[in-house]
């Protein structure tokens, strides 16, 4: 029987992940499909698991945090971090893991001589994506709008900063990445201009989790001059983690790389 894999989020239009797994089911030759769901109430996710008899799922923001409620079963990093991306249904019960974070890992590798990283935002993906940078030997600042959000990274030991108390006198970052959705849909910036004046300038390199779209923020940088990456690697890279899991572990990461790199050709 056909087994069924989805993406939920909201917004989810956009999404490229059934694009990437359907040409890694079909060119391996695995009995499965991958839908998209918008999932406008994340309390909703483990319901909506069952009722549509979803072997697998994908979860995109805002939901990353709710899927770590969601699930029977963590990962340890999934544990460590409290967000989930990646949830199996492994005989009813609910497996969470979280691939964001290893994705971005490798997706910045190729950048050199990078120690002090700022994050734009707070949210799900900043949380999993610090801790592992953190462990993996960078530095991690964190900026937000507000202190709300900040709690979690300062019981972790994070340098954090909101827009008003955020002072760059002595901080001079090698790589400045934008977490958050702003410009996704909008022309928003994901700080005051004034904070990105002075980040982006002393900057060797700069990343926008968001991708397929030039962002109101890599249109800055590249103004500026800096080395930019959007988001696609870290999307693919993530995504062929995910399907290890899905696909349960039957095929290596080079063997699932050489279909699901192929949906950021088309």
């Amino acid at each position: 029987m056909k087994q069924l894999f989805t993406i939920f989020g909201n917004p989810i239009a956009h999404s490229k992940s059934p694009l990437m797994h359907n040409l890694t089911f079909n060119g391996l030759g695995y009995d499965a499909t991958y839908i998209r769901y918008k999932l406008e109430d994340g309390t909703q996710l483990r319901n909506k698991f069952f009722e549509l008899n979803i072997k697998g799922a994908n979860i995109t923001v805002p939901h990353k945090e709710l899927a770590f409620e969601a699930c029977d079963e963590l990962d340890e990093f999934a544990q460590k971090v409290g967000a989930v991306n990646t949830i199996v249904n492994n005989n009813g019960k609910l497996y969470g893991y979280n691939t964001d974070a290893p994705g971005f890992l490798k997706a910045i590798s190729e950048f050199k001589n990078i120690k002090t990283v700022l994050f734009l935002g707070a949210g799900g993906t900043a949380k999993s994506t610090a801790v592992i940078l953190k462990d993996a030997g960078y530095e991690v600042s964190i900026l937000n709008r507000s202190s709300g959000r900040l709690a979690y990274f300062q019981d972790k030991g994070f340098n954090t900063y909101t827009f008003e108390n955020f002072k760059n006198q002595e901080n001079n970052y090698d790589l400045v990445v934008n977490m958050t959705s702003a410009g996704l849909d909008d022309e928003s910036l994901p700080c005051p201009l004034e904070i990105l004046e002075l980040v982006v300038p002393q900057a060797k390199a700069c990343v926008d989790v968001i991708y397929g779209k030039e962002t109101p923020f890599l249109k800055f940088v590249k103004a500026q001059n800096r080395p930019t990456k959007d988001g696609s690697d870290m999307l693919l890279y993530q995504g062929i983690i995910a399907s290890e899991y899905f696909c349960e572990k039957k095929y290596s990461f080079e063997e699932i790389k050489q279909h699901m790199q192929k949906a950021f050709m088309l």
